[in-house]
């Protein structure tokens, strides 16, 4: 079963949605997967080749790019930006999809409102504090902040 907040949702027929999802409109969503007991607010933007684990809570007005995986049990705060794209030839890298890198969140990850996440992996059970920019793989449970981002404290 499929819940949403509105009568009228659109999801693109690209899109695998498991069951028990809320999706509350206006959202754009295509090409991608979205576990079980997944609430995805409004104003959010998931592209194509994205997967977004079981039991996760997206907040309103975040992005998720193409090659973004994000594991089980994971909240996303509002206005969280993921990027793909590190502009390895010093712009854009416009048509060229060779250039973007993936992104990899595991599983009981929080991230706060308003921080951006470049091409990294982030370990289980760490803590994004709000405002952060992640710029490098984060390997060890923790609560990171700043920017760039650093260990805080350890969980």
């Amino acid at each position: 079963m499929h819940t949403y907040n509105q009568l009228s949702v659109s999801v693109a027929p690209d899109v695998v949605l498991g069951e028990n999802v809320t999706i509350v409109q206006p959202c754009n969503i295509y090409g991608c997967s979205i576990g079980n007991d997944c609430f995805i607010g409004p104003f959010t933007e998931i592209q194509k080749n994205v997967t977004v684990g079981d039991g996760c809570r997206v907040q309103s007005h975040t992005f998720i790019c193409e090659l973004v995986t994000i594991g089980a049990n994971c909240f996303i705060g509002h206005g969280v930006v993921f990027i793909n794209d590190v502009f390895a030839n010093g712009g854009p890298a416009g048509g060229d999809k060779s250039l973007w890198r993936p992104t990899k969140v595991g599983n009981h990850v929080s991230i706060g409102s308003n921080a951006t996440i470049l091409p990294v992996s982030i370990c289980n059970n760490a803590v994004i504090g709000a405002g952060s920019v992640v710029t490098k793989n984060i390997t060890v449970p923790g609560v990171y902040a700043g920017n760039p981002a650093k260990l805080v404290r350890h969980l």
